[in-house]
């Protein structure tokens, strides 16, 4: 799902962006100056054999790490010099993410670990827990803890929590990697759902049926992009 052109319509924007990493007395370039934009309501795929610098993408692309060199930014604004508290706020109100793990908190329920995000942002959870987990499919597990889930219950339930804050970009790392065939159909179903309501994503995948799924492939081969279109 293509947005229209011009410069307001574009969400991120990588320019010459590189990443070493410094491994003793080598050095190590994970990306090697890659550039690439990707607009409002598109869904790209990153993909690339394993150590071809995906998760290093999605990280600099999250404000988890910074680039060496290079500039990223985020809704028109450069993201590479934010202090790591500016960083953490970015994070927390403007992007969403989605593990390969969940990453849902075992002593809360389902609809506490939704309403997280607004607990850190200090805003109201209700109605917006109710309205997420009928979304995802999961208000009959609401009161339900994560070890009461199916592998696909959890992925949804951290969807639900990605998408608390409204955040304009929605990152996952392997969303499928841990899911069976069956599961992983549905779960790559609720990205294309939320993609054609206009949620912009981003997804490192091994997965080629949820690369496919997504309108855009940025492949890594080496740290470097070669951008192709699914």
């Amino acid at each position: 799902m293509n947005g229209p052109p011009g410069n307001d319509n574009i969400v991120l924007s990588a320019a010459a962006l590189s990443k070493v990493y410094q491994r003793g007395r080598q050095q190590v370039r994970a990306l090697d100056n890659i550039s690439f934009e990707v607009r409002r309501g598109e869904f790209v795929a990153i993909v690339g054999p394993s150590g071809a610098g995906k998760t290093t993408l999605l990280n600099l692309i999250g404000c988890m790490d910074a680039p060496t060199s290079g500039t990223l930014c985020f809704l028109g604004k450069p993201v590479q010099d934010l202090t790591e508290q500016q960083r953490t706020r970015l994070r927390r109100e403007q992007l969403g993410f989605v593990f390969q793990h969940f990453s849902l908190l075992p002593t809360l329920t389902v609809a506490e670990n939704v309403g997280l995000p607004a607990l850190f942002a200090q805003s109201k959870a209700e109605p917006r827990v109710s309205e997420l987990l009928a979304k995802v499919g999961l208000t009959h597990r609401r009161d339900h803890r994560p070890h009461e889930l199916s592998g696909g219950e959890m992925q949804r339930a951290a969807f639900a929590r990605a998408l608390m804050n409204q955040p304009p970009l929605l990152l996952a790392d392997e969303p499928t990697g841990n899911l069976d065939t069956a599961t992983g159909e549905a779960i790559i179903a609720l990205f294309q759902q939320l993609n054609r309501e206009g949620l912009t994503i981003i997804v490192a995948t091994h997965n080629p049926v949820l690369a496919q799924a997504a309108g855009r492939s940025l492949e890594l081969a080496d740290g470097k992009l070669r951008d192709t279109v699914a």
